[in-house]
């Protein structure tokens, strides 16, 4: 039985037996009381319509409308409002009726953007992937079919397919680290580490690369040679290689430059990475570490890349407990700045590093 007819019985109830006792003192104890009995009939009707209107008004009418707002809900309308001035219990009904909606439409706002980027991502990957396939096909026929005729051009045609084969690796293990990420399972292996011989190390290892490339590598490190800081070397490594990737891929200057620096900040250290490249429009800066985001799609697929190496290298800067941003000038260049603190010995505690 529901609400509504529990509450018309009630009603019944109410009217119907004074009635009934006022007809029953009616024929026992005179005529005298007939307009008393009248008077009770006419209170006890019009009371029970006001009330009924009240109720009416008051309750079933909120919730007949908190219905059609669920129904909407039922049938995947999240855009449905209920704008209302109801205060009291109805009034908080409809509050949570609407924090409710707002909170499945975000939820759903997510999966969808979730899904799209889910569809961007192996897009680019499989597009990617694609053209070092197709580089490498080509120069095995062309060695199998005996055009790289001569030591020359076959020494040059494998380190072509061993160069592909290396970009193909790089989207892949990209793409695993990606999942990772998603699933917030970065693997860590912290250590206390010397700037200077680390950074050091790192300086040597990409200028061989960068010198074969015709691109002039500047180094200058700013800090006192005791500096430590509390970083994976691995990962730190993924950093510096994302970032002077970045600089070599958009690198449209015939003297190519890249400024690689390390100053110091007191409790931080400051890492800078400066090309003199195409650089980035200021509409664009703010968006580039986010997931996905591409500043120009047609020459990001020519060049090749996920649009997720940038926002990896936020998140393992950020797991790092530093922070990384960007400036540029469009057709100048630009300059990728993150900072970590640094190892205070006397300060910190050894086993909070172990533990994190």
């Amino acid at each position: 039985m529901t609400f509504r007819q529990r509450l018309v019985i009630s009603f019944s109830i109410v009217i119907i037996v004074p009635v009934i006792l006022l007809t029953i003192a009616f024929y026992i104890l005179g005529n005298y009381l007939a307009g008393l009995f009248i008077a009770m009939i006419v209170i006890l009707v019009f009371t029970a319509l006001l009330l009924t209107r009240w109720l009416e008004r008051s309750v079933f009418g909120p919730i007949n409308v908190l219905n059609i707002g669920m129904n909407n809900i039922r049938d995947g309308n999240l855009d449905y409002t209920l704008n209302t001035k109801e205060r009291g219990e109805i009034g908080e009904l409809y509050q949570n009726y609407e924090e409710m909606r707002l909170r499945l439409k975000e939820s759903a706002d997510e999966k969808l953007e979730r899904e799209r980027q889910n569809r961007e991502l192996i897009s680019n990957i499989s597009h990617d992937l694609k053209t070092p396939i197709t580089s490498i096909k080509g120069y095995v026929e062309g060695l199998i079919d005996g055009v790289a005729n001569t030591p020359e051009k076959q020494e040059k045609y494998i380190r072509t397919i061993y160069n592909k084969a290396n970009d193909m690796d790089r989207l892949i293990n990209e793409l695993t680290l990606y999942a990772r990420i998603d699933n917030d399972r970065i693997p860590y292996n912290f250590h206390r580490i010397v700037v200077s011989d680390y950074f050091g190390d790192c300086v040597e290892e990409i200028g061989m690369d960068l010198e074969a490339k015709g691109i002039k590598l500047n180094y200058s490190n700013m800090v006192p040679p005791e500096t430590r800081i509390i970083a994976d070397p691995e990962q730190m490594k993924r950093v510096i290689n994302n970032m002077v990737g970045n600089c070599v891929k958009y690198m449209d200057k015939p003297q190519g430059r890249i400024d690689f620096r390390i100053i110091d900040e007191q409790d931080a250290v400051r890492v800078e990475i400066e090309d003199n490249g195409k650089g980035i429009a200021a509409r664009d800066i703010p968006y580039i570490f986010d997931r996905f985001y591409r500043t120009d799609s047609s020459r990001n697929s020519a060049q090749g890349g996920s649009g997720i190496g940038l926002s990896i290298v936020k998140k393992i800067i950020e797991d790092h407990g530093g922070y990384i941003w960007a400036t540029s000038n469009l057709g100048e260049g630009t300059c990728m700045h993150f900072v970590i603190r640094k190892y205070q010995e006397k300060a910190e505690d050894d086993a909070a590093y172990e533990s994190f």
